[in-house]
């Protein structure tokens, strides 16, 4: 039997029944990895002989009578997390002889759980990017079409998913990273609440490894199904043991809702700062449709949805203030001199970001008060509503693109040329003000591309996303492999 697209979920029963070991399942995921990877590049520090002795502990502890959450499921890591004994570079060749001692606290999660990991999966240049590239590594293709990208910064994560590379995957996401590559690759991601999951050990590598509250970004699970994302996801969350985790555990309230047709959905697909491509269009269309044909009450418009265009802007100079906050000085100073030559009619989000770069704490401090305010707002929304479903990002996949001027890059929306960054607004829909957001696969592109929708919940609800993902896979299906027909033509 062909294990390698079965789900986590499904392993595990197969492993409890005597059906296979995960030797067996570690042997043929290894033997998947090098036969496919040479073109989709996915798994750039494979692990495979600790993955085989940690598959062999597994059917020990099997037959000892013992099990675990993933006990001997073969997963994947992204290459920004810490993992003793493997380099954690982040994509930048200054560190490309870093190696770790002790593992990230999701690593060790994972391995407590009785996880197999294979090796860890192919990131952007310091996890800054919608694509996953860089000089150590190489470039991560999508295994739907090789000429384009598979999303970043967790590309290679869901890459390997979507080609049979492990059954699961951690990734993490500031500015789409988890839910613009499972969009692109047609699997299942969840960025959840900010500050439910631990991130200390998914750490720079110039950076102290240190119990550090991201101000936007957080870790998360991948899958190839909903079901697999919520284990996952039990299995990483709780908060770090070094901090609130000696006075703190996490008890989640269930989702609001168990059947389809209760849910109350927002859905939107207009973005004010950016068109949504006619692809993305149609999938949101089509989740819309199967809300509404299962009973569920959907609207288009709200008058307590925050203002997008304000939020949009919020969201960026929030991103890019944070991104710039330890630049050389020199490198500040330039960017201080080309933002004060600005106009000040000039409020493009070209304009907010290069304002943003050379914020002063104070500014800061006063986006930060209109980020509360935005999340007042949306806890009133979530008094009428359960969940927003919106897209991800315009498009499907695009082409590779890797012009070393970011800024320089375009982004082609159903034909018309737009900035590049502009299609981070839909993700900080959910990352300005902490909320959580489940990718789902909803269809595929005239081109047979994968796309996908994200579901946005309240605050610590995060299981309420979670299972509307797996009530609506059940509706109108999830992932399904990419067609060999689809890959010999890249070959």
């Amino acid at each position: 039997m062909e294990w390698n697209f079965q789900s986590a979920e499904e392993l595990l029963a197969a492993m409890r029944a005597g059906d296979v070991s995960s030797v067996d399942l570690t042997d043929e995921a290894i033997a998947r990895i090098e036969r496919e990877d040479g073109v989709i590049n996915a798994i750039c520090v494979p692990d495979f002989d600790r993955a085989r002795a940690a598959a062999r502990r597994a059917d020990q502890v099997r037959a000892r009578g013992g099990d675990g959450p993933l006990l001997g499921v073969p997963v994947t890591v992204k290459e920004c997390y810490d993992v003793a004994g493997l380099p954690t570079t982040w994509g930048m060749p200054e560190h490309r002889d870093h190696v770790p001692a002790e593992d990230a606290v999701q690593v060790s999660r994972l391995k407590a759980a009785g996880a197999v990991v294979l090796g860890k999966t192919n990131v952007p240049l310091g996890l800054q990017d919608v694509q996953s590239f860089n000089e150590i590594h190489g470039t991560t293709t999508n295994p739907w079409d090789h000429g384009r990208t598979a999303g970043g910064s967790s590309g290679g994560s869901a890459a390997a998913l979507a080609s049979g590379f492990g059954a699961l995957s951690i990734g993490s996401d500031l500015a789409g990273s988890l839910r613009t590559p499972a969009h692109f690759c047609g699997v299942y991601a969840h960025k959840p609440t900010l500050g439910l999951l631990a991130t200390r050990g998914m750490v720079a590598p110039s950076e102290p490894v240190l119990p550090v509250e991201f101000d936007l970004a957080v870790v998360g699970p991948m899958a190839r199904t909903a079901r697999d994302l919520a284990l996952l996801f039990d299995v990483m969350a709780g908060p770090d043991p070094l901090t609130s985790g000696k006075a703190c555990s996490v008890t989640l309230p269930p989702a609001r809702h168990d059947r389809l047709g209760d849910f109350r959905v927002l859905v939107l697909d207009d973005h004010p700062v950016i068109p949504t491509g006619s692809a993305v269009r149609a999938a949101v269309s089509r989740v819309a449709e199967a809300l509404a044909g299962s009973g569920a009450r959907v609207e288009r418009h709200s008058p307590l949805l925050p203002d997008l265009t304000e939020a949009a802007t919020l969201y960026t100079q929030l991103l890019f203030s944070g991104s710039v906050a330890r630049f050389p000085v020199d490198s500040y100073e330039q960017l201080r001199i080309h933002a004060a030559g600005l106009s000040p009619d000039d409020r493009s989000l070209d304009a907010t970001r290069l304002r943003a770069m050379v914020f002063s704490h104070r500014d800061w401090m006063e986006a930060n008060h209109r980020r509360e305010l935005h999340r007042h707002a949306w806890r009133r929304l979530f008094g009428e509503f359960d969940a927003v479903v919106c897209p991800i990002t315009p498009t499907p996949a695009f082409p590779h693109d890797h012009d070393p001027d970011p800024l320089a890059r375009v982004l082609d929306v159903d034909g018309v040329e737009h900035p590049y960054f502009d299609q981070l607004v839909w993700a900080g829909v959910a990352t300005t003000p902490g909320l959580p957001a489940t990718a789902v696969p909803a269809g595929r592109s005239p081109e047979g591309l994968p796309v996908g929708v994200q579901i946005v919940g309240p605050a610590f609800e995060d299981r309420t996303p979670l299972r509307l993902a797996e009530l609506l896979e059940q509706e109108i299906g999830g992932f399904r492999p990419p067609g060999l027909e689809v890959r010999r033509k890249q070959k």
